[in-house]
């Protein structure tokens, strides 16, 4: 391996390459190395003092060397000293800030419990001498409150010191709950001076809410019975208060009212009546309705003795609005004195309002039951019942639940009698006997007037708040009126005067309804219908006489025209020249006789002048009726008699103008329409 590697080398190549021999060249390099070696030696030989020097340099170097490692030693030894000193004192200054922060702690702990152990002299003075109403009071009171509860909290934990100052504080609790029940005693007695406002000692309850609070959470023996004090105080105030009021109340309505006997069907017994002065009215909303408007329904109560001196006397649903505002009032203030001064929510707001309240809504439902029970004066049921309603949702709208049950058990009354007198007036319509009425005329009927009027009182009262059972006893109630109408109206001999009697009736009524209710209502709307059918009945009826022959013309030349025969007309030449000449010579008369008879029919003049005198609607018809040759369509909507005539005449130039009458010399004669209409609408009623 040797070999091979030594073959490799440079110089051995480069010798056998040039083919030196390798055993000279051998010798030769070891006398070179021989000679090397002695020049070498040479060399340190010239060299041997530094040399020397060198080596006790180095001697000298390696001495100072070791005593340095000796003295670095040292300080190894002393660092290491010093790393234990500083790791102890490390240790050290742990130690020490635990300690200062467990003082601490232990310091603001009993600091505390000190200070809320400690009974300052101050407070003792001020709890036995200075009066509840002091300021200082109320504020060493909260102390004491604070310092019980605190020797309450350390003594469940069994701490020594509680013992030391315990007794202090109770007694100084008893002398505080003296002083306090003795004060609020005081003020619940003054509650029951006669003539006493008791709302300025509540006031002044509120502004030491705090003692009840005391109370409460220190001796609740003596906060129940200032409680049950206050319950007994003011439940007999109140009792004693509304029964007087509501009986002094009472003896200001209006001495005249509503019987059994006072329906609808039942003769006008109650109308007859002279004086109107302290009397009310049973189907006539009138003033009434004032009562449940926003000005009147929140304004001041009724005071009953200036009402007495000044001789003035209110319906029923006054003095309940008066009663019920002033209860509304009143439980309004006291529902809230009691959460705030008693600290009392929810159900047991309600429990305690009801033990002070509850006597004085027995007495309240107790006279309701009496007076409703033989009241039959359904609009003033109706209007408490809309007060009731009103109240209800003021008392929602200021979040006071406190007589939300008496309110429902005010309209669990009242609902129901008023359906029964609603239901009797109907019952009384139905068994009346047109034929028991005596002498009957064409004038609205002393029945449908007091229908309009009650029907529309309840109408507009029920606006705000409606009820599906009032509308479906006003529909039944309508209905019957319209019956009876039709009863009554067969009892006349001759078909016009049924037909006046049922238009005189049908507009007294739509007008009432539209006066004083809701013109979009049901029962206007039905009574619209009715009126205008039986109009435009009513119109055919008086034109019949005066122009009967031309009208029964028309038709039956219509009725031909539209069968296809109008070969037929051609034998109508006499009648026709009878007609024309006949109608040319008489309508004026016919007209104004027309005109006066019409007058003297109805009592409403805008509806008898509406019913005879020419409208726009004749002019628009007729000239609808120029663009569709040959018929003329029956009428459809109400209109005067005059606009009738004028589409009848037109109707006959119509017919005048078919084929088989069209050469008849006498319809030279005819009356020009447009001629026509301009003299029917200068002709003004004569009566």
């Amino acid at each position: 391996v040797h070999i091979q590697a030594h073959l490799e080398d440079e110089l051995v190549q480069e010798a056998l390459k040039s083919g030196v021999d390798l055993r000279e060249y051998s010798k030769q390099v070891e006398l070179e190395l021989q000679e090397v070696e002695r020049a070498s030696i040479r060399d340190y030989i010239a060299e041997s003092e530094n040399i020397a020097s060198l080596h006790n340099q180095i001697t000298a170097c390696d001495a100072i060397l070791e005593r340095m490692e000796q003295m670095l030693s040292a300080f190894q030894c002393d660092l290491s000293s010093i790393s234990c000193e500083i790791q102890t004192l490390q240790e050290q200054s742990v130690a020490m800030n635990l300690r200062l922060k467990n003082r601490q702690a232990v310091r603001s702990q009993l600091s505390q419990l000190v200070d809320e152990l400690v009974v300052p002299a101050t407070m003792i003075s001020t709890i036995l001498e200075v009066p509840v109403t002091e300021q200082d009071f109320m504020e060493q009171l909260h102390e004491l409150n604070n310092k019980i509860n605190y020797v309450k909290e350390q003594a469940f934990r069994e701490t020594m010191a509680c013992a030391d100052v315990q007794h202090v504080l109770e007694k100084l609790k008893i002398k505080a709950v003296t002083k306090i029940r003795e004060f609020v005693l005081q003020k619940i007695y003054s509650f029951r001076k006669p003539m006493t406002n008791y709302q300025i000692p509540q006031n002044a309850l509120l502004k030491y809410r705090f003692f009840y609070q005391f109370l409460l959470g220190n001796e609740r023996a003596v906060a129940q019975e200032l409680r049950e004090q206050y319950v007994d105080t003011m439940s007999k105030i109140y009792l004693s208060y509304f029964k007087s009021y509501t009986s002094r109340l009472m003896k200001i309505q209006y001495e005249e009212v509503a019987e059994k006997d006072d329906l609808m069907g039942r003769g006008p017994r109650f109308f007859s009546k002279p004086s109107l002065k302290n009397r009310n009215t049973i189907f006539t909303l009138g003033n009434r309705g004032a009562v449940i408007s926003a000005a009147e329904l929140e304004g001041p109560i009724i005071v009953p003795h200036t009402a007495q001196k000044s001789d003035v006397r209110y319906p029923f649903e006054s003095l309940f609005r008066s009663q019920h505002y002033a209860l509304l009032d009143n439980s309004c203030r006291e529902y809230l004195f009691l959460c705030d001064f008693f600290m009392v929510t929810g159900p047991s707001a309600q429990d305690l309002f009801n033990a002070v309240m509850g006597k004085t809504l027995a007495m309240f439902v107790k006279h309701m039951e009496s007076y409703v029970s033989d009241c039959y004066d359904s609009i003033a049921i109706f209007l408490c019942i809309h007060i009731v309603l009103r109240f209800r949702a003021i008392m929602a709208k200021r979040n006071i639940p406190a007589v939300d049950k008496y309110w429902e058990t005010l309209l669990e009354t009242l609902w129901p009698r008023f359906e029964h007198i609603l239901e009797q007036n109907i019952q009384s319509i139905q068994n009346t006997d047109p034929q028991k009425l005596g002498f009957l005329d064409t004038r609205p009927h002393y029945i449908t007037r007091r229908y309009a009027e009650f029907s529309s009182a309840i109408v507009s009262i029920n606006q705000t708040f409606p009820n599906e059972k009032t509308h479906a006893l006003l529909g039944q109630l309508q209905v019957e009126v319209e019956n009876f109408v039709l009863r009554v109206a067969a009892e006349f001999s001759s078909r016009k005067e049924q037909l006046i009697f049922l238009i005189n009736n049908y507009d007294m009524m739509l007008g009432v309804l539209m006066e004083r209710a809701v013109e979009e209502s049901k029962e206007v709307e039905g009574f619209q219908q009715l009126l205008s059918a039986r109009t435009q009945e009513f119109i055919e009826e008086i034109l019949s006489p005066p122009f009967g022959g031309m009208i029964a013309f028309v038709k039956e030349a219509e009725a031909l025209v539209e069968k296809g025969q109008l070969e037929r007309l051609r034998g109508e030449e006499a009648r026709v020249t009878q007609l024309v000449r006949g109608f040319s010579s008489t309508w004026k008369a016919a007209v104004e006789a027309l005109s006066q008879d019409v007058m003297r029919s109805f009592s409403n003049f805008k509806n008898g002048t509406g019913i005879i005198q020419v409208t726009s609607a004749g002019t628009a018809t007729r000239v609808s009726l120029t663009k569709v040759p040959g018929l003329m369509p029956p009428c459809v909507s109400p209109q005067g008699a005059l606009t009738q005539l004028i589409q009848y005449y037109h109707r006959f130039h119509k017919v005048l103008a078919q084929p088989p009458l069209r050469a008849l010399p006498v319809r030279a004669e005819l009356i020009n329409i447009h001629h026509l209409m301009v003299e029917l609408k200068k002709h003004k009623p004569n009566f």
